[in-house]
């Protein structure tokens, strides 16, 4: 539980945005995996689209009958910091991060409570740490951005590599991920809000980088890379822009397993050249489309939030992220795999990472932690449990 606050807070989990797409998903995944005992509620805007998630979480498990329902919107000061005091720990599913999220993580800080989140919005990140990471310090609050496909699978899979290689030597890893799922309006939304702010996306990672403390006597590194065909995996490897980098960049600096000189980088997989080709310029056509204000709305308002591929899509739906590790004279190929990477196993990540906190026997940290940091090992282990695949490919 939490270190600062005790059992007299009422919940150990309230998830909020739990009408949302994922929300639900995640809401569901709670209903039939929490364990006896466990106290947790659901909260939202609207007091009625609670009810009626109550009565389908219902028909998963009788016990949902009487869950809790708290409402709150995302721009209330006073109803998020009465949330927050209310709880251990705060789930949210509520993006784009930028626009509906920075109050509700001023609230956990405030109150000392833990707070995990899906964001993949690299500016959202470095803002929140700039603004609440010395008070969540203070209060001994855990603040977990990205505990969904943003970044959970390359997070902890760089971890789980770097332990099948040796101590004390400089090691490199690089992630190729594929991943044929579709995905929902929040996430197209959340997606072109960052591609839209590159300026202001910079200026916070670069006033990031001057609060941060240095590392002395170790070096790591998330350089971007450049296109090129990789033989170690027979495909043709593209950079991703994400959020990705940078967490395992950060873990790797809070940890020293990692070694004394450490090197990260993220690709995108493709095994045939056209379609490589094509992918790129669909990525600059929409990264230049996002540049113009009227452009951008257009297309957002094509893909609304709340929306997303339907069961029947999700079950077809799947991802594989193979690493390949190297340092002391050893490379080992690992891989982590699961179902829908957006939606089901993002619901998951996300419900396993909460369930973590406010329950299992973590490393001593505050601020804003990254998966590896505050669950490491403790997260990986619920996540095989649950299905997700993660495992020594090679040894060479």
């Amino acid at each position: 539980m939490n270190r600062q606050n005790g059992a007299e807070r009422p919940y150990d989990v309230v998830l909020f945005g739990a009408t949302g797409f994922v929300g639900r998903l995640t809401a569901a995944y709670l209903a039939e995996h929490a364990p006896d005992g466990f106290r947790w509620a659901v909260a939202g805007r609207s007091r009625q689209k609670l009810e009626q998630l109550r009565e389908q979480l219902a028909e998963v498990d009788p016990r949902c009958s009487d869950l809790p329902l708290l409402t709150a919107d995302a721009d209330d000061a006073t109803a998020l910091r009465e949330l927050a005091e209310s709880t251990h720990v705060v789930a949210s599913t509520v993006g784009p991060y930028l626009h509906h999220g920075e109050r509700l993580v001023a609230a956990c800080a405030e109150a000392g409570t833990d707070y995990a989140d899906l964001t993949g919005e690299a500016e959202f990140v470095d803002r929140m740490y700039l603004a609440h990471d010395a008070r969540a310090r203070e209060t001994g609050a855990r603040l977990v951005h990205a505990c969904g496909f943003d970044s959970v699978p390359h997070d902890l899979g760089v971890l789980f590599t770097v332990q099948q290689l040796p101590r004390e030597v400089p090691l490199t890893v690089d992630g190729f991920v594929r991943s044929n799922a579709a995905f929902s309006g929040g996430t197209f939304t959340s997606a072109l809000t960052a591609i839209g702010r590159g300026p202001q996306m910079l200026r916070a990672a670069r006033e990031r980088r001057l609060h941060e403390p240095r590392l002395v006597g170790r070096r790591v590194r998330a350089p971007q890379g450049s296109p090129h065909f990789d033989p170690r995996t027979g495909t043709w490897a593209l950079p991703l822009p994400t959020l990705d980098p940078r967490i395992v960049e950060r873990s790797a600096r809070a940890l020293g397993r990692y070694g004394p000189d450490f090197r990260y980088r993220h690709f995108a997989s493709v095994k045939h050249l056209p379609v490589a080709l094509g992918g790129t310029a669909a990525v600059g056509a929409l990264a230049g489309a996002a540049q113009i204000p009227a452009v951008r709305d257009w297309l957002t308002s094509r893909y609304r939030p709340g929306t997303g591929p339907d069961a029947g899509r999700r079950k077809r739906s799947w991802f594989t992220v193979r690493f390949v590790g190297e340092g002391g004279g050893r490379r080992v190929y690992t891989e982590v795999s699961g179902g829908d990477p957006g939606y089901d196993e993002t619901a998951k990540m996300l419900a396993e990472a909460a369930l973590a906190l406010a329950l299992d026997d973590l490393p001593a940290t505050s601020g804003q932690v990254t998966t590896a940091e505050a669950m490491g090992d403790a997260l990986l282990d619920r996540l095989r449990s649950a299905g997700l695949g993660f495992r020594v490919a090679a040894v060479r």
